[in-house]
């Protein structure tokens, strides 16, 4: 059987049981609860009010609905448990999880089947692209027929229906679909962080609420600054802890100095001791220094560490990849002595000593440098990280190539 749109079945005629025409169909529904994808009801609009049609009683879809039962069989529709393809979802904005956007639905194709001798019709794809669009623009303004001649001439843009990650912004109104948003966490934190921003607030809300806390976090560090406050503004507290404990601290730091002292006093309070303490620290540095801008998380070793050493640190260390680039060499009194890159680790035998690998001339910047000489010792000496020490060359912290980039980008 053809593909039927959901704009060509809004509208038609419904036939009963005694031969008359005793409606229109209003609105096609789903019972996400049963089934997700097929079409338990249609709403039909009569004179004594809408009616509830289920579709086990429709025997045709073709010209008309045709029902083999009286509209004064049909009960009342009931909101609970319904989601109406017409009112839930054309024009609502879908997560395309395969082109790494947000689009809107324009149109639903339904799948006529036969089953049983009975005909079921369910949901096949969604229609994001301009034939959809134009299909509802010129219902009713240009013949059938015509039309359909012309939709054949553009290239359908179709989601299928099983690929539908929806964005749920109202459960008050709206059936929970159980759609896994599973797709989309797989996604990099940069295309979430793209499909974010394209977002209305209560809908970015509710992405950062379906989401792992660790794959929020890498997201949300990708947002632009203005929307992250706005996200976690939008969270409560507890949930927003949460997501900021998963970011490096020098990100989440430069996140929270952006909010209320308020605000940002009810996040921390919600925060482990550990990860409450480190983005604290970093809170008391001016934001436009480099004691503002470093991560605390970073990899370092005492100068007679070996090769071996360093590879079992790597092993264990939790703190973010972007660090892991170089390792630091400080004495007992946490002293920066040297940097070794970590390319030199892989060619060199396990017993070597760190302290003969280490890269000349080892640059670092002071924690009161002011952002433009970080971002010109970078530039400078092509950087992958810059150490950073206080008045005693005492090693505090490390900024990174993605904290200069970010750095770079707020200023656009």
């Amino acid at each position: 059987m053809p593909t039927l749109a959901l704009t060509e079945l809004l509208g038609r005629p419904v036939i009963e049981a005694s031969g008359q025409v005793c409606g229109r169909v209003r609105e096609v529904v789903l019972t996400p609860a049963d089934d997700r994808a097929r079409v338990s009801n249609l709403i039909v609009r009569t004179k004594g009010g809408d009616r509830l049609l289920p579709f086990s009683a429709v025997v045709s879809v073709n010209g008309g609905i045709r029902a083999a039962s009286k509209a004064a069989e049909w009960a009342a529709p009931q909101a609970d448990g319904l989601f109406l393809l017409e009112r839930d979802l054309l024009d609502q904005q879908i997560i395309d999880v395969y082109g790494r956007k947000v689009v809107r639905v324009n149109d639903v194709d339904l799948l006529p089947e036969s089953a049983a001798g009975r005909i079921q019709l369910k949901v096949g794809s969604v229609d994001v692209g301009l034939r959809g669009a134009i299909r509802r623009l010129l219902k009713g303004v240009v013949p059938m027929t015509a039309l359909r001649v012309m939709l054949q001439r553009i290239p359908p843009r179709l989601i299928p229906w099983e690929f539908v990650d929806l964005i749920e912004t109202d459960p008050a109104r709206r059936v929970k679909l159980k759609i896994s948003h599973d797709r989309l966490a797989r996604l990099h934190p940069a295309d979430i962080a793209d499909i974010v921003e394209e977002l209305a607030p209560d809908e970015r809300e509710a992405v950062f609420e379906t989401l792992d806390e660790e794959v929020a976090a890498e997201a949300l560090e990708e947002v632009h600054p203005r929307v992250q406050k706005a996200i976690v503004e939008s969270l409560d507290s507890e949930r927003a802890a949460e997501i900021v404990e998963e970011m490096n601290p020098d990100a989440a730091a430069d996140l929270l100095a952006d909010l209320t002292e308020e605000r940002t006093s009810q996040i921390l309070q919600e925060m482990a001791p550990e990860e409450r303490e480190e983005v604290a620290e970093l809170l008391e540095f001016g934001e436009t220094t480099a004691a503002g801008r470093m991560n605390t998380e970073f990899l370092s070793l005492d100068p007679d560490a070996t090769v071996n050493d360093a590879i079992e640190t790597l092993r264990r260390f939790e703190g973010g990849v972007e660090t892991v680039s170089t390792i630091y060499l400080v004495d007992k009194d946490n002293t920066l002595k040297g940097a070794v890159p970590l390319a030199k680790l892989v060619l060199s035998k396990a017993d070597e000593k760190l302290s003969s690998l280490t890269q000349e001339p080892l640059i670092s910047c002071h924690a009161g440098a002011r952002e433009k000489e970080v971002a010109e010792l970078f530039d400078k000496y092509n950087l992958l990280t810059l150490p950073v020490v206080d008045d005693q060359r005492r090693l505090t912290g490390v900024i990174t190539s993605d904290d200069v980039i970010s750095l770079l980008r707020a200023k656009l």
